[in-house]
């Protein structure tokens, strides 16, 4: 890749072709919903997304990032705090305000303020709700009120035209828009208002920071019809492994009880936990999936093209990424809430001007609107991608270092009170050298919550209170493993010695994780005292290193305040 000649400061950014050291750049943050990596620059093959590609082209790519837990407001209070969800006490979307119940952290957009930034919000970035105090933690993190696209108002409502003429609240959702009430949908409206605020910032002196929040592709897929066009129904086929594993554990099984919910799909009596989903169906939601991606990649290119048009694209950081992944049928799941690849891992790229792409000519736009529905001129390639496994609570610290910002300290223990601190690490080195330089094994940790050990209706959300199992995983290059242990929410301890059932998948061999060998011959790991794995030959220290992980999250915690209930 082609380096321009640069001055960079240690911890104080760096000055970037036609930018003077004392400018600040701009952020562009973009989120997606339960979106996984099924993208053209991810080798994705069949999902068209041209504008996202064009962004990843110029980007930083990173080919493993993994979120902290499959679920909404957990992991984007995780990402935007940079502290776990163990920290911040949300394993539910209904559970606490992080500042009331955990303690005052300060979030990305609440840091970039505290520098001068004029930071906005628009869409979905903090789950709405007592997650983040019914107010998107405004003031706090936001100068100006978060934007909420009216249209939102009816995504619950019967607005989805069925076979038999009438309205139905369904899963399957493709819509005329012209139809809809106000006539349009809330990511048409959430790109419009970012656009608007883009040009109002023209105006402006002060650096901003403009996070934009797409609400799809979560459920209900309720999109323009065009968009299921592309992707004809005898083209898609099923993913290799559409059964429930036989090493499964039942406590890792995610009932998909959010989708059966859904007019759609209840009327196909499928029955719980384990389906399965008629495969004619089955075939219809991962057509309607990646063509609500196709409806995301629209709304980004014109945001980007948005962004050229007035005059930020060469001094503007544009970060894109998504809360957590999604199951299309893989493993017999759908929707979210497990530790499967397909749920925690998500696409996360990072354009810097004049470090991860060359300035353009003049006269020449750096992200040009490209029509999803034409065939592209252009095939773009990924950028410098970067295989090394990273975590979302990353995010914070390098982004932060990027702009130019000091990157906040380690936390000095996990649930510490220390407000401006991060228990992710700072990436911004990837930027900087080959990644061959990178030696060191990079981790993934993520956690997901049980009501039981067998599948229950409330599985996928179960409220704080309800957990009895909590899971605890652990991702790298080569292996993912996964504990289920005990949990009492009532003291916020997870009991290490009371191991309910055990994941190991060897990634080499099972890529797509369906061959459990927890437990099995050679693969051994004693349940009363999760020592070391056998058999996995030069690399046994991975059940010490989960271990580590779990009791340094949690023993400060009961030293601290042992009696604490929630």
């Amino acid at each position: 890749m082609m380096m321009l000649s640069c001055v960079f400061v240690t911890y104080m950014g760096l000055c970037l072709l036609g930018v003077v050291a004392r400018d600040k750049l701009n952020v562009l943050y973009i989120m997606a919903d339960d979106l996984r990596p099924s993208l053209g620059c991810y080798s994705d093959p069949l999902v068209k997304s041209p504008n996202i590609d064009q962004l990843a082209s110029k980007s930083n790519v990173f080919f493993n990032a993994y979120a902290q837990q499959a679920l909404c407001g957990p992991s984007r209070t995780s990402i935007l705090t940079s502290r776990r969800p163990d920290t911040t006490k949300l394993f539910d979307n209904s559970n606490f305000y992080w500042r009331v119940h955990s303690g005052n952290y300060t979030t990305l957009p609440q840091y970039f303020k505290s520098h001068g930034y004029t930071t906005m919000s628009v869409g979905k970035i903090f789950h709405p709700g007592i997650v983040s105090n019914h107010s998107d933690d405004y003031p706090y993190s936001w100068s100006v009120p978060p934007y909420h696209p009216p249209s939102f108002h009816y995504e619950r409502r019967k607005v989805c035209k069925g076979r038999d003429g009438k309205l139905h609240e369904n899963l399957l959702c493709a819509v005329n828009v012209t139809e809809m009430p106000l006539g349009t949908l809330p990511d048409i409206e959430n790109t419009e208002e970012a656009i608007r605020l883009l040009k109002l910032m023209n105006k402006s002196e002060s650096p901003f920071f403009l996070a934009v929040g797409f609400y799809k592709p979560h459920i209900p897929f309720r999109i323009p019809q065009e968009f299921v066009k592309l992707y004809p129904f005898d083209k898609m086929t099923l993913p290799a492994d559409p059964d429930v594993p036989k090493g499964l554990p039942s406590v890792a099984y995610n009932p998909w009880t959010d989708i059966r919910e859904r007019e759609d799909v209840k009327a196909l009596n499928i029955s719980f936990p384990y389906g399965p989903v008629p495969k004619d169906f089955q075939l219809q939601i991962r057509q309607y999936y990646f063509s609500s991606v196709s409806y995301v990649d629209a709304q980004v290119g014109k945001l980007l093209n948005a962004l050229d048009e007035h005059g930020f694209a060469e001094n503007t950081i544009v970060v894109f990424t998504s809360d957590h992944g999604w199951s299309l049928g893989e493993h017999g799941e759908w929707a979210k809430y497990s530790t499967f690849d397909v749920a925690t891992r998500v696409p996360l790229m990072v354009y810097v001007p004049g470090l991860t792409s060359v300035s353009q000519g003049r006269g020449e736009k750096t992200f040009p609107y490209v029509d999803v529905f034409q065939e592209p001129n252009n095939h773009f390639i990924s950028g410098r991608v970067v295989k090394s496994v990273v975590e979302l609570v990353d995010l914070f610290p390098t982004i932060s270092h990027l702009a130019g910002l000091h990157a906040p300290h380690q936390c000095p223990q996990p649930g510490s009170h220390v407000n401006l601190c991060t228990e992710g690490e700072n990436r911004a080195y990837t930027f900087y050298r080959p990644e061959t330089y990178i030696s060191e094994e990079r981790m993934a940790f993520s956690q997901c919550p049980r009501p039981a050990d067998t599948p229950q209706l409330n599985s996928d959300q179960p409220h704080f209170l309800e957990v009895r199992v909590l899971g605890y995983s652990l991702r790298c290059s080569q292996y993912r493993y996964t504990l289920w242990v005990g949990f009492q929410p009532d003291r916020f301890y997870a009991n290490l010695s009371d191991v309910h059932a055990g994941e190991l998948y060897l990634l080499d061999d099972d890529p797509d994780q369906d061959h459990n060998l927890y437990g099995l011959k050679g693969y051994e790991v004693p349940s009363h005292s999760l020592d070391k794995l056998s058999g996995i030959g030069a690399m046994p220290q991975w059940t010490d290193v989960l271990r580590q992980h779990i009791t340094w999250l949690h023993q400060h915690r009961l030293q601290r305040n042992p009696a604490q209930t929630f």
